[in-house]
């Protein structure tokens, strides 16, 4: 077991190759090209993996000195209409303030397969991302990174699609063993696949069932948990991400109550 303490910054490290992911300053529509199908079928959507994970960089800290914006992402559905709300909340860091927030309302074409989580879920978190008017620095993701079978999920695949450094932090565990975390903030215990480490089991919260936090792309686990840590305030959830899941919810109200 290992204990990081909530707020303090993010691992010191060496600045990433080349700096910020290539890209323009901010986002706007249709900045993220993809360079591959999301109408894609199961079997495709499997093998489309297996080729992105070799894409996926999961060895570069996080220069807490170069993070001026952090994001969070939230997916809800409207499974009676077969929609997917997503949302984008850009914060200012260390403060957390909000900045801007963007959304999205897409249908649902992808069926739901376990571990394909990121080809349903892609085409409702881009073009919330896109309505972004700046470039973040880290992104928070509701989901698994490399913490997957074939060791590219949501977080990862958002990761190498965008350019930008995310992390998966997931309130459910997809696969691995781990041992409980101390009951501190700042506990954790590693998450073992076949293995490897994918990922951290993360208290968050004294008294509340742990995160389960795995590298996205573009930061390594020792950044990535601090990260996490960083950017709570007193939830079991980094504040990017539960301002996010917010935005869905009232975003599915509001799209009930309009018919």
């Amino acid at each position: 077991m290992d204990r990081i303490t909530a707020r303090q910054p993010f691992e010191q490290g060496r600045e990433r190759p080349g700096g910020r992911a290539a890209g323009p300053p901010g986002t706007g529509p249709g900045v993220f090209r993809l360079f591959h199908p999301l109408e894609v079928s199961v079997a495709e959507a499997r093998e489309l993996q297996e080729r992105l994970r070799e894409e996926v960089r999961c060895d570069l800290p996080l220069d807490p000195g170069k993070v001026r914006l952090v994001a969070g992402t939230d997916i809800s559905y409207l499974r009676e209409r077969r929609l997917a709300l997503g949302a984008a909340v850009l914060m200012s860091y260390p403060d957390l303030e909000i900045l801007e927030v963007g959304t999205s309302c897409v249908n649902v074409d992808f069926p739901y397969v376990p571990g394909l989580l990121s080809f349903r879920e892609l085409p409702a978190l881009l073009p919330a991302l896109e309505e972004l008017g700046s470039r973040p620095d880290v992104v928070f993701v509701d989901g698994q990174g490399i913490a997957h079978p074939r060791g590219c999920g949501l977080a990862s695949h958002l990761g190498v699609v965008t350019g930008l450094p995310t992390i998966g932090c997931a309130k459910s565990r997809l696969l691995g063993e781990a041992e409980e975390p101390g009951p501190e903030v700042g506990d954790w215990t590693p998450l073992v696949y076949e293995g490897r480490t994918v990922g951290a089991v993360l208290r968050t919260r004294k008294g509340v069932k742990p995160l389960y936090v795995s590298v996205g792309h573009m930061v390594d686990l020792p950044s990535s948990i601090r990260a996490v840590l960083a950017c709570l305030r007193g939830t079991r959830l980094p504040e990017p991400q539960r301002r996010a899941h917010q935005v869905t919810e009232e975003l599915k109200r509001k799209v009930r109550a309009g018919g």
